[in-house]
């Protein structure tokens, strides 16, 4: 199997481990190896990445139209039994925390920040919200295996490991292709 490694929407081309990664991001940046959308991989042959992850940007593609064809490129890209590792804001821990901080005007707008959006720059809206259930559907649909929710991956020092009150705000999976 490749030992090709995409970082998709990320920064950072090295993992905790040392591991080099190729970064495809939206936007251009000083680390970034491709610009391309994740819906959209041409520089990318079928079967030639070992592994995918992704940090906060399956939701900001929309559920209607761009999602299931987004995961379905990655899938084109991996190689038989090559994993993919999504993180996405928890919906339904990020409501639970919402309904808790109602005497916490800030928090509460923090928060409403995570589920929509930070609106930073014209992609920095949230298209799509998930739960287990929701993303374990779409990953299902574009012909992933092996689903399962983990706490954490402990690749990057990312949004994926951003907690509130003590929580960790985002819904981990991985799958294979």
């Amino acid at each position: 199997m490749s030992d090709l490694r995409l970082h998709l929407g990320g920064t950072v081309s090295i993992d905790h481990q040392g591991r080099r990664w190729t970064v495809v991001n939206i936007l251009p940046g000083p680390h970034v190896d491709v610009v391309s959308g994740i819906d959209h991989l041409p520089a990318f042959a079928d079967a030639s990445v070992s592994e995918i992850y992704a940090s906060h940007v399956y939701e900001h593609l929309s559920y209607r139209t761009h999602l299931l064809p987004a995961l379905r490129e990655a899938r084109r890209v991996l190689a038989p039994g090559g994993s993919i590792m999504i993180a996405v804001p928890d919906l339904a821990v990020l409501c639970e925390l919402f309904l808790i901080a109602r005497n916490d005007p800030d928090l509460r707008f923090h928060l409403m920040r995570m589920i929509l959006g930070g609106h930073m720059d014209q992609h920095d809206i949230h298209l799509a919200g998930f739960d287990q259930a929701i993303l374990h559907t779409f990953l299902h649909q574009a012909g992933f295996t092996n689903i399962r929710k983990v706490e954490r991956f402990g690749l990057f020092t990312d949004t994926s490991e951003l907690r509130v009150n003590g929580r960790l705000i985002s819904l981990c999976m991985s799958a294979q292709a």
